[in-house]
Protein backbone atom coordinates (compact mmCIF):
# COMPACT_ATOMS: atom_id res chain seq x y z
CA UNK A 1 0.00 0.00 0.00
CA UNK A 2 1.49 3.78 -1.07
CA UNK A 3 1.15 6.43 1.20
CA UNK A 4 3.25 8.48 -0.55
CA UNK A 5 5.67 9.41 2.36
CA UNK A 6 8.84 8.17 3.75
CA UNK A 7 7.10 4.99 4.90
CA UNK A 8 7.24 4.29 1.24
CA UNK A 9 10.88 4.61 1.14
CA UNK A 10 11.17 2.58 4.05
CA UNK A 11 9.37 -0.04 3.04
CA UNK A 12 11.35 -0.06 -0.25
CA UNK A 13 13.98 -0.26 1.92
CA UNK A 14 12.97 -3.72 3.69
CA UNK A 15 12.13 -5.23 0.59
CA UNK A 16 16.20 -5.19 -0.26
CA UNK A 17 17.24 -5.90 2.87
CA UNK A 18 15.25 -9.03 3.04
CA UNK A 19 16.58 -9.47 -0.21
CA UNK A 20 19.78 -9.86 0.97
CA UNK A 21 18.77 -11.78 4.21
CA UNK A 22 17.78 -14.43 2.46
CA UNK A 23 20.89 -15.24 0.90
CA UNK A 24 22.23 -15.59 4.42
CA UNK A 25 19.35 -17.76 5.96
CA UNK A 26 16.68 -19.88 4.43
CA UNK A 27 13.32 -19.25 5.88
CA UNK A 28 13.45 -23.01 7.29
CA UNK A 29 16.98 -21.49 9.07
CA UNK A 30 15.08 -19.05 10.80
CA UNK A 31 12.57 -21.31 11.82
CA UNK A 32 14.81 -23.63 13.85
CA UNK A 33 17.02 -20.35 15.03
CA UNK A 34 13.91 -19.39 16.66
CA UNK A 35 12.97 -22.78 18.03
CA UNK A 36 16.30 -22.22 19.66
CA UNK A 37 15.58 -19.48 21.66
CA UNK A 38 14.31 -19.59 25.19
CA UNK A 39 10.36 -19.14 25.42
CA UNK A 40 9.35 -15.49 25.12
CA UNK A 41 8.48 -13.43 27.39
CA UNK A 42 4.60 -12.52 27.74
CA UNK A 43 4.70 -9.35 26.18
CA UNK A 44 0.97 -8.79 26.22
CA UNK A 45 0.50 -10.81 29.77
CA UNK A 46 2.72 -7.96 31.40
CA UNK A 47 0.99 -4.82 30.52
CA UNK A 48 -2.24 -6.53 31.38
CA UNK A 49 -0.97 -7.04 34.36
CA UNK A 50 0.21 -3.73 35.12
CA UNK A 51 -3.13 -2.44 34.25
CA UNK A 52 -4.54 -5.08 36.75
CA UNK A 53 -2.98 -3.82 39.12
CA UNK A 54 -4.54 -0.41 38.51
CA UNK A 55 -0.39 0.72 37.14
CA UNK A 56 0.06 2.45 33.94
CA UNK A 57 1.49 -0.28 31.64
CA UNK A 58 4.84 1.51 29.98
CA UNK A 59 6.86 0.36 26.86
CA UNK A 60 9.57 1.96 27.04
CA UNK A 61 11.87 2.85 23.68
CA UNK A 62 15.06 2.51 22.97
CA UNK A 63 15.50 4.63 19.70
CA UNK A 64 18.19 6.70 18.88
CA UNK A 65 17.57 8.15 16.12
CA UNK A 66 14.62 9.09 13.64
CA UNK A 67 13.83 10.23 10.25
CA UNK A 68 12.25 13.88 11.02
CA UNK A 69 14.08 14.42 13.97
CA UNK A 70 17.86 13.09 13.10
CA UNK A 71 19.49 12.23 16.20
CA UNK A 72 17.71 12.17 19.46
CA UNK A 73 20.14 10.61 22.35
CA UNK A 74 24.53 10.99 21.32
CA UNK A 75 24.93 9.22 24.40
CA UNK A 76 23.67 5.94 23.25
CA UNK A 77 24.30 3.07 25.59
CA UNK A 78 21.10 0.27 25.25
CA UNK A 79 21.82 -1.92 27.96
CA UNK A 80 22.43 1.47 30.34
CA UNK A 81 19.15 2.82 29.35
CA UNK A 82 17.34 -0.72 29.44
CA UNK A 83 18.51 -1.22 33.10
CA UNK A 84 17.52 1.98 33.39
CA UNK A 85 13.66 1.70 32.19
CA UNK A 86 13.36 -1.51 34.54
CA UNK A 87 14.30 0.19 37.16
CA UNK A 88 11.75 2.71 37.13
CA UNK A 89 8.66 1.17 36.38
CA UNK A 90 8.77 0.12 32.58
CA UNK A 91 6.29 -2.81 31.84
CA UNK A 92 8.30 -3.77 28.49
CA UNK A 93 10.92 -2.60 25.92
CA UNK A 94 10.71 -0.95 22.47
CA UNK A 95 13.83 -1.84 20.83
CA UNK A 96 14.62 0.13 17.28
CA UNK A 97 15.94 -2.28 15.10
CA UNK A 98 16.11 -0.66 11.68
CA UNK A 99 19.65 1.10 10.45
CA UNK A 100 19.14 3.67 7.68
CA UNK A 101 16.65 5.52 9.12
CA UNK A 102 16.24 4.91 12.87
CA UNK A 103 20.45 4.02 13.46
CA UNK A 104 19.16 0.84 15.18
CA UNK A 105 20.74 -2.58 15.16
CA UNK A 106 19.77 -6.06 16.12
CA UNK A 107 22.45 -6.23 18.47
CA UNK A 108 20.56 -3.34 20.47
CA UNK A 109 17.77 -5.70 20.75
CA UNK A 110 20.05 -8.57 21.98
CA UNK A 111 22.20 -6.40 24.23
CA UNK A 112 19.02 -4.64 26.13
CA UNK A 113 16.95 -8.11 26.56
CA UNK A 114 19.76 -9.40 27.85
CA UNK A 115 20.43 -6.77 30.30
CA UNK A 116 16.78 -7.28 32.29
CA UNK A 117 14.07 -9.91 32.64
CA UNK A 118 11.41 -7.49 30.70
CA UNK A 119 9.73 -8.11 27.60
CA UNK A 120 11.45 -6.76 24.33
CA UNK A 121 9.09 -5.60 21.34
CA UNK A 122 11.30 -4.92 17.99
CA UNK A 123 10.15 -2.00 16.38
CA UNK A 124 10.92 -2.33 12.87
CA UNK A 125 8.94 -2.83 9.43
CA UNK A 126 7.24 -6.05 8.97
CA UNK A 127 6.67 -6.82 5.26
CA UNK A 128 7.58 -10.63 4.91
CA UNK A 129 7.38 -13.48 7.27
CA UNK A 130 10.56 -13.88 7.24
CA UNK A 131 11.76 -11.01 9.00
CA UNK A 132 8.83 -12.28 12.32
CA UNK A 133 11.19 -15.68 12.19
CA UNK A 134 14.26 -13.33 12.12
CA UNK A 135 12.80 -11.18 15.11
CA UNK A 136 12.31 -14.59 17.83
CA UNK A 137 15.95 -15.87 16.40
CA UNK A 138 17.24 -12.54 17.89
CA UNK A 139 15.30 -12.67 20.84
CA UNK A 140 12.43 -10.11 20.30
CA UNK A 141 9.37 -11.16 22.32
CA UNK A 142 6.73 -9.15 20.44
CA UNK A 143 6.78 -7.41 17.03
CA UNK A 144 4.66 -4.46 15.45
CA UNK A 145 2.43 -4.75 12.39
CA UNK A 146 2.01 -1.35 11.16
CA UNK A 147 -1.21 -1.23 9.27
CA UNK A 148 -0.45 1.93 7.19
CA UNK A 149 2.30 -0.47 5.39
CA UNK A 150 0.56 -3.62 5.24
CA UNK A 151 -2.40 -5.03 3.01
CA UNK A 152 -5.17 -7.35 4.75
CA UNK A 153 -3.71 -10.04 3.51
CA UNK A 154 -0.02 -9.09 4.32
CA UNK A 155 -1.22 -8.25 8.11
CA UNK A 156 -2.95 -11.79 8.46
CA UNK A 157 0.06 -13.51 7.16
CA UNK A 158 2.33 -11.73 9.12
CA UNK A 159 -0.11 -12.25 12.19
CA UNK A 160 -0.05 -15.73 11.55
CA UNK A 161 3.33 -16.09 11.00
CA UNK A 162 3.93 -14.14 14.83
CA UNK A 163 1.51 -16.81 16.55
CA UNK A 164 3.51 -19.71 14.95
CA UNK A 165 6.74 -18.04 15.80
CA UNK A 166 6.12 -17.69 19.15
CA UNK A 167 5.67 -13.59 19.19
CA UNK A 168 3.00 -11.43 20.71
CA UNK A 169 2.28 -8.74 17.96
CA UNK A 170 1.22 -4.55 18.63
CA UNK A 171 -0.97 -3.98 15.54
CA UNK A 172 -0.38 0.42 14.97
CA UNK A 173 -3.04 2.12 13.37
CA UNK A 174 -3.80 5.62 13.01
CA UNK A 175 -7.50 6.15 11.41
CA UNK A 176 -10.96 4.51 11.82
CA UNK A 177 -10.20 2.79 8.54
CA UNK A 178 -6.88 0.58 9.86
CA UNK A 179 -8.86 0.42 13.35
CA UNK A 180 -11.06 -1.50 11.72
CA UNK A 181 -8.93 -3.65 9.66
CA UNK A 182 -6.93 -4.07 13.13
CA UNK A 183 -10.14 -5.37 15.04
CA UNK A 184 -11.07 -7.87 12.09
CA UNK A 185 -7.69 -9.11 12.68
CA UNK A 186 -8.62 -9.88 16.47
CA UNK A 187 -5.58 -8.09 17.49
CA UNK A 188 -5.20 -8.37 21.31
CA UNK A 189 -3.00 -5.10 21.18
CA UNK A 190 -3.93 -1.99 19.35
CA UNK A 191 -1.80 0.64 18.98
CA UNK A 192 -3.43 4.61 18.50
CA UNK A 193 -0.68 6.49 16.77
CA UNK A 194 -0.91 10.33 17.81
CA UNK A 195 1.36 10.92 14.92
CA UNK A 196 -0.06 11.64 11.51
CA UNK A 197 1.96 9.75 9.06
CA UNK A 198 1.84 11.96 6.41
CA UNK A 199 2.15 15.09 7.96
CA UNK A 200 3.55 14.28 11.13
CA UNK A 201 2.07 16.07 13.32
CA UNK A 202 0.65 14.73 16.55
CA UNK A 203 -2.80 14.83 18.20
CA UNK A 204 -3.92 12.88 20.91
CA UNK A 205 -7.13 13.53 20.15
CA UNK A 206 -6.38 10.60 17.79
CA UNK A 207 -6.08 8.42 20.66
CA UNK A 208 -9.04 9.66 22.04
CA UNK A 209 -11.28 9.54 19.15
CA UNK A 210 -11.10 6.32 17.98
CA UNK A 211 -10.94 4.65 21.28
CA UNK A 212 -14.48 4.44 21.73
CA UNK A 213 -14.57 2.22 18.71
CA UNK A 214 -12.21 -0.27 20.02
CA UNK A 215 -14.14 -3.65 21.37
CA UNK A 216 -13.43 -3.28 25.15
CA UNK A 217 -11.94 -7.18 25.41
CA UNK A 218 -8.91 -5.31 23.33
CA UNK A 219 -6.45 -3.20 24.97
CA UNK A 220 -4.96 -0.16 24.08
CA UNK A 221 -1.66 1.38 23.60
CA UNK A 222 -1.56 5.07 22.91
CA UNK A 223 1.77 6.04 21.19
CA UNK A 224 3.59 9.45 20.07
CA UNK A 225 2.68 12.42 22.03
CA UNK A 226 2.85 11.84 25.79
CA UNK A 227 5.25 14.64 27.39
CA UNK A 228 3.41 15.67 30.73
CA UNK A 229 1.43 14.39 33.53
CA UNK A 230 -1.29 15.72 32.21
CA UNK A 231 -1.29 13.91 29.04
CA UNK A 232 -0.73 10.86 31.30
CA UNK A 233 -4.04 11.47 33.24
CA UNK A 234 -6.13 12.49 30.28
CA UNK A 235 -5.53 9.23 28.72
CA UNK A 236 -6.12 7.48 32.05
CA UNK A 237 -9.39 9.71 32.75
CA UNK A 238 -10.46 8.10 29.18
CA UNK A 239 -9.33 4.26 30.23
CA UNK A 240 -6.64 3.96 28.04
CA UNK A 241 -3.74 3.20 30.59
CA UNK A 242 -1.02 1.22 28.12
CA UNK A 243 1.47 3.64 26.64
CA UNK A 244 4.57 3.60 23.94
CA UNK A 245 7.15 6.44 24.83
CA UNK A 246 9.99 6.90 23.42
CA UNK A 247 11.70 10.04 22.38
CA UNK A 248 10.70 12.21 25.62
CA UNK A 249 12.75 9.56 27.74
CA UNK A 250 15.78 9.80 24.87
CA UNK A 251 16.20 12.78 25.21
CA UNK A 252 16.38 13.24 29.02
CA UNK A 253 19.36 12.52 31.08
CA UNK A 254 18.42 9.63 32.37
CA UNK A 255 15.56 8.26 30.41
CA UNK A 256 14.44 6.07 33.59
CA UNK A 257 14.20 8.70 35.72
CA UNK A 258 12.26 10.27 33.39
CA UNK A 259 9.76 7.18 32.96
CA UNK A 260 9.42 7.69 36.76
CA UNK A 261 8.67 11.71 36.80
CA UNK A 262 6.28 11.21 33.97
CA UNK A 263 4.70 9.01 35.19
CA UNK A 264 5.09 7.53 38.95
Amino acid sequence: MSTGTILDKIIARKQEEIAVGKNNYTLGELEAMADNERKARGFIASLFDRVRDHQPAVIAEIKKASPSKGVIRDDFDPVEIARSYEKNGAACLSVLTDKDFFQGDEHYLRAARNAVNLPVLRKDFMIDPWQIFESRAMGADAILLIAAALSDAQMSELYHAAQQAGCDVLVEVHTEEELERAVNLNAELIGINNRNLHTFETSLNTTLALAEKVPGDRMIVTESGIHTPEDVKLMRKNGINAFLVGEAFMRAEDPGAALKSLFF
